[in-house]
Parts: C-alpha cells; structure tokens; sequence
C-alpha cells in the first residue's frame, strides 16, 4: 500500500467532523445478497419469471400486485425472508467503528431497501432510505396514507415457482392487499412521509457538521440516485465501485475500483497502520 495514500486517508479522516456514508446495492454484495444488474442476474436469482417471461421491471411494479399479487409477493417475501436471515458483512463494522471517530458521528443515505444498517446496530434516527424498506408495509391505494411494520407478516413462499403460499397481507381499512412501502417503477402511490421524516432528521444533522466526509459504496449509474446525492453534497469524496469508480472533475475526491468490503477493509487498515 501506497505510504501517499495512506497519509491522504488519515489526512482526511482526521480533519473531517461528520461522516456520510452513502450505499447502492454493492453494499449488499459482500454479504451474499444477489445482485440484479442486467436481465441474466435477476433471471439467474429468479429463474422462475425468466420462464414466464417476467423482468424486474414487471415485477418490481406496483401493478403486479394487482395483477398477480401472489407471484409478486412471492418475489417479495423471497427477499423479506431473505433479508431476515442475511449477516451483514465486515465492511458495516468498519463504517461503524469510523463514525465513532466523527465528533458528529454519521448519517446514512442508502436506496437500498433491505434493513441491513439498521441490522448492523446502526440506528435508525441516523438513516435515509430513500427507497423505502421492504420490512415496511402499505395498502396498494395508499390508504389513510398509512406505513406499517412488517415484523408480524412471515411470508411463507415457493421459490421454484416464485409464488406466496401463505395468506396475502391485508389493508386493516380496506380490506386490499398491502405491499411493500418500497418505491417502485411508474409507482405513483409509494407513501414517501416515513422516508421524508428521514430526511429531516438527516438536514438537521448535515446543519452541524463543518467538514464532511462522504465513503459512497456500490451505488451504480443505472439509477443514479445515490451517486447524484453523493456528489451534491461538499465534502470530500471516497468512491468504493469496481465498474463505475470515476469521479466528476468538479467533484473533490478520490475513486477505489473495488467491491464494497475490499475498498472498506483498505479504508480501515490505511487509517490503523
């Protein structure tokens, strides 16, 4: 390892005040989570649309709840129980043990939609989901403009077929099939108020922090929200992706072209050398 670098990384994690550590689904990769870039990756995770000829857009839809609500459930409690069981990986640990360090310690802002930060013993007053959360729920009219919690729905599913075996969840209003308080494609009635209260407790936590540090892991230019949320922010910027690691020339930083837990682990041992 470079001895330039790791004085550039002590440099900065030294100076700064406040971490913001901003996540894509590289962030998931380390831990096992599949990973749905391009067709043959979702297909590969879930063979069983790829012979109906389902793509994660077509799932991924607030009308497949009402057109098929158990095929969509299936998809979705697959990844309900899925996430339920998932260990996250070293690399949280790291972020962890560096906000620590941070006199004003570290927000975070991730589309992804897992709870996998929240299971990594961060707290969730210091989250942004700005995908919502699977563990979420909602009613598929957006009833009462309601968010609930889906720790009492134990989805029991077939995975080869991709379909939900157990009872459908309801709307305790109206009686309609709720889904996950996640936003989705052409989805005009995600509820965002849980996702906004987020939001404001992060601005109120950006208003005092005077130098930041922004660690950006996994999040790719496909949907480039996180990226565009990185990169709007002053601060200095460590960007953690093996595809997509360039950096805007506007933008003050440095690029690692590697997986989320490799480039955290690199992070960790320049800081402790």
């Amino acid at each position: 390892m470079d001895d330039d670098f790791r004085d550039l990384i002590r440099d900065i994690t030294d100076i700064a005040d406040g971490l913001l550590i901003t996540a894509g689904a590289g962030m998931g990769v380390d831990s096992g989570l599949p990973d749905f870039r391009g067709e043959h990756g979702f297909w590969n995770a879930y063979p069983a649309l790829r012979s109906s000829g389902v793509n994660f857009y077509d799932i991924a839809s607030p009308d497949a709840f009402i057109t098929n609500p158990k095929q969509a459930w299936g998809f979705y409690g697959h990844r309900l129980n899925l996430y339920r069981k998932t260990i996250p990986n070293a690399g949280f640990a790291i972020l962890r043990a560096l906000a620590h360090q941070m006199p004003n310690g570290a927000f975070i802002f991730t589309s992804n939609v897992d709870g996998q930060f929240q299971k990594a013993s961060f707290s969730e007053s210091q989250i942004v989901e700005c995908h919502g959360s699977i563990h979420h729920l909602q009613c598929i009219n957006g009833c009462l403009n309601e968010v609930s919690s889906a720790k009492d729905f134990q989805p029991e599913t077939d995975d080869t077929e991709c379909l939900l075996l157990s009872p459908l969840p309801r709307c305790i209003c109206c009686g309609e099939v709720t889904r996950p308080n996640i936003l989705m494609f052409n989805d005009w009635k995600w509820i965002s108020k849980r996702m906004e209260s987020q939001k404001a407790q992060f601005d109120e936590w950006l208003g005092k922090v005077t130098r930041l540090l922004i660690i950006e892991i996994g999040a790719g230019t496909s949907i480039p929200t996180v990226r565009k949320f990185s990169e709007s922010h002053a601060g200095y910027l460590i960007r953690i992706n093996p595809d997509e690691p360039e950096i805007p020339s506007h933008v003050k930083g440095i690029s690692l072209p590697m997986t989320g837990l490799a480039g955290l682990q690199l992070l960790s041992d320049s800081i402790t050398d």
